[in-house]
C-alpha cells in the first residue's frame, strides 16, 4: 500500500487560543486544506468542479484530540478517501507532529452535491475519476 496524501503546515501563532493550543477549530480547516490540496494534485479544481455543476459537502466531521499542538509545530497532515457504494464516502485524516506524535484523527463523511437540484449526486467516486489526471490518490 503506498503512502497517504499529505501536506505539511506550520501553526500559526494567531491559531491558538489562550492556553496556548491550537484552536479547535482550526484543526478542521487543516484538514480541509489537505483534502483541497490533494484535489489539486489529483488534477481537479474548483472551477472543473463548478463547470460540472457539482461540489464537495461535509456532511459530518469526527475529532479525535490526542497530543497539544502549540505555535511553531510543524505536522503533517494526511488523506485517504474510503469509497463505499452510495452516494457518499468517508476522509481519514491524521494531523500527526514532525516527530511522528499524532496530534488528532479525523473522520469524516462526504458527498458531490448537484449545484441545480441541491441533491446528492449518485456515485461520485465515477464523478471524481472523470475529472481527475491522477484518480489514483483517491484509491481509484
Amino acid at each position: 500500500m503506498s503512502e497517504p496524501f499529505s501536506v505539511r503546515v506550520t501553526v500559526r501563532g494567531y491559531e491558538t487560543d489562550v492556553q496556548g493550543h491550537l484552536n479547535q477549530s482550526v484543526y478542521i480547516n487543516y484538514a480541509e486544506h489537505a483534502r483541497w490540496s490533494l484535489l489539486q494534485a489529483a488534477g481537479i479544481t474548483q472551477a472543473g468542479l463548478i463547470g460540472r455543476g457539482i461540489g464537495p459537502v461535509a456532511l459530518e466531521t469526527t475529532i479525535r484530540y490526542r497530543r497539544e499542538l502549540l505555535a511553531g509545530d510543524e505536522v503533517d497532515v494526511t488523506c485517504v478517501f474510503a469509497w463505499g457504494g452510495g452516494k457518499t464516502f468517508r476522509i481519514e485524516q491524521i494531523i500527526r507532529r514532525t516527530d511522528g506524535t499524532v496530534a488528532a484523527e479525523l473522520s469524516a463523511v462526504g458527498g458531490l452535491l448537484n449545484l441545480e437540484t441541491r441533491r446528492m449526486v449518485a456515485d461520485p467516486a465515477q464523478h471524481f475519476k472523470e475529472l481527475a489526471t491522477d484518480p489514483s490518490l483517491f484509491g481509484l
